[in-house]
């Protein structure tokens, strides 16, 4: 739970709204079951919405191309590959999920780390979390 602790404690240390962005978005200031379940939920769905971003992104771009910075006509010369790109990137995207499904089915704690499992304690930083240069603000904020 220290990941969620911090940051709400993070949020809560914005003047003014940040009492207000910790209820709305944890539906409270303590961590309990109710934020953890925020919590997952958001971090279960984002990376389903980033892959259909990435998929849109992907079909229209091999539909119409790219854009052109001259303004020049570029279909003059162009042959439609679109149906061939799109199915060799669908197929890469398959067997890439198919892969990390096996990973995922045969071994589900591979690539997770044995500190996770400890129980949180809000006050003291765990001994994983190591502070980086580019986190000094947050640090300092807390």
């Amino acid at each position: 739970f220290w990941g969620a602790t911090v940051i709400t404690n993070l949020l809560s240390a914005i003047p003014y709204i940040g009492q207000m962005m910790v209820e709305w978005i944890w539906g409270g200031y303590s961590i309990n079951n109710s934020t953890l379940n925020r919590f997952f939920s958001l971090h279960f769905i984002l990376p389903f919405i980033i892959l259909i971003l990435v998929i849109l992104h992907l079909f229209y771009l091999h539909l119409t191309g790219s854009s052109n910075p001259l303004g020049i006509n570029s279909n003059l010369n162009k042959i439609s590959f679109h149906p061939y790109f799109t199915i060799k990137d669908l197929l890469g995207l398959i067997i890439i999920i198919m892969l990390f499904f096996m990973l995922i089915i045969q071994n589900p704690y591979y690539l997770g780390d044995p500190d996770n499992f400890k129980i949180a304690n809000s006050m003291i930083t765990p001994i994983h979390i190591k502070p980086e240069w580019y986190f000094l603000f947050a640090y300092s904020i807390l």
